[in-house]
């Protein structure tokens, strides 16, 4: 590591976080992700120096980002999202898509590899910074929360296959090829995960899941790293991966022991969100550049325009399309809603612009204002779509059938 204390100062702003978060909420609701990557860049070299990222912190965020991904894909419940919800949400990436891809040749000048980092990155959802926003609301359960995970699913997983095709160097047609006996290998490995587990299977999970042996948790993580070398393998993204494992993991779950598959999913979520995830976001604002926007000159004189310019592009491009299909069945403000969670971002942009960075397709200051755009999306659409929700909820009484269950 090249700074010794960098690791115990990301754990101690990991536990600050979280206590910052709970004690601000008293007043306003700020995700818990902001502070880490706040405290990130005032730890970080160009602002008090006291930590620089290195060798170790560096593999680690990047296991956070693939946990991250991973814990999103296993939100999926296809069940819920199948059919013309699903349909709805895939069509509304398509068109976010070819309208980022449309935007960014206009702003670059007709530069396509550097107008598909940028159109690439604004068609990206946060979904796993967005569920568990969803879950702590109570949002997540429920029509709105089973729209709003098809929508930033596809947000999520449509971006990584354009990063895969688009962005790995090769042809797009031998992409195209190579992605497709990837996802051949995926749909052998998802008809695996739904044939029955034999008895003994299901009797280890079980006697296992509160003993040192833990057979779960090492199977979860055999998947998740199976997956990461396939991809990688390949020569894909290995978000790619990570996003397949976890439907993965909850298809042979649900097949194995589905009553011990959320005491499984709390530990993996313990491991993620405990230390990976958050080491991930604040080693995020550690190497986050600040001192490309506020330098002087150009990219200091940009930064506010870069900055609105690129949230707006978030509404625009991914939003209006999720707010123009969202299911008919959703109330106007939660199609308002809907377009502000779809608008939020940051992993995603986070890996798209430092593809963009290592390939010199994109300048420091221009990658350091789409990240800072997206943070501030984090910040406020989340804010804003959770306020919606509570208008809804106090506006209009909640239906129930006949049983008095919610059917909001």
């Amino acid at each position: 590591m090249e700074h010794p204390g960098t690791l115990i100062l990301i754990m101690a702003a990991a536990v600050l976080a979280p206590l910052l978060a709970h004690g601000l909420g008293r007043w306003v609701r700020v995700p818990v992700i902001i502070f880490e990557i706040v405290l990130g860049i005032l730890m970080g070299p160009d602002v008090l120096g006291w930590a620089r990222s290195g060798e170790i912190t560096d593999i680690l965020a990047n296991l956070g980002l693939s946990l991250l991904i991973f814990l999103a894909g296993y939100e999926i419940q296809f069940d819920a999202i199948r059919g013309d919800t699903l349909r709805r949400s895939v069509w509304a990436w398509v068109i976010s898509l070819a309208a980022g891809l449309v935007v960014a040749l206009a702003l670059t000048g007709l530069d396509f590899p550097k107008s598909v980092i940028i159109g690439t990155a604004l068609t990206s959802t946060a979904l796993g910074t967005v569920v568990p926003i969803l879950r702590d609301s109570g949002d997540l359960q429920g029509r709105f929360g089973t729209v709003t995970t098809a929508f930033g699913a596809v947000g999520e997983f449509g971006p990584i296959i354009a990063i895969s095709v688009l962005l790995s160097g090769r042809d797009p047609g031998l992409s195209t090829v190579i992605l497709a006996v990837f996802a051949a290998i995926t749909a052998g490995a998802v008809f695996w995960a739904l044939r029955p587990r034999p008895p003994w299977f299901t009797r280890v999970i079980q006697t296992t899941l509160h003993t040192s042996g833990q057979f779960a948790v090492r199977f979860v993580m055999l998947l998740l790293v199976s997956m990461l070398a396939l991809s990688q393998a390949f020569g894909l993204d290995v978000l790619l991966g990570a996003f397949a494992a976890g439907l993965l993991t909850r298809l042979v779950l649900q097949g194995t022991a589905p009553e011990v598959g959320k005491d499984v999913l709390s530990k993996i979520e313990g491991l993620g969100f405990g230390f990976l995830v958050p080491l991930f976001f604040i080693v995020t604002g550690i190497e986050f550049d600040l001192s490309s926007l506020l330098s002087g000159g150009r990219p200091l004189v940009l930064l506010p325009v870069f900055l609105v310019l690129f949230l707006v592009l978030f509404l625009l491009v991914r939003g209006l399309p999720a707010y123009a299909l969202a299911p008919r069945d959703l109330s106007p403000l939660s199609r308002r809603a809907l377009t502000l969670h779809s608008a939020t971002c940051l992993p995603l942009v986070v890996a798209i612009t430092t593809i963009g960075l290592a390939e010199e397709l994109l300048g420091r200051g221009e990658a350091a204002a789409m990240v800072g755009a997206a943070m501030v999306s984090v910040l406020v659409f989340p804010l804003l779509g959770l306020r919606l929700r509570g208008k809804e909820r106090e506006a209009v009484p909640a239906r129930t059938n006949v049983a008095g269950t919610e059917m909001w």
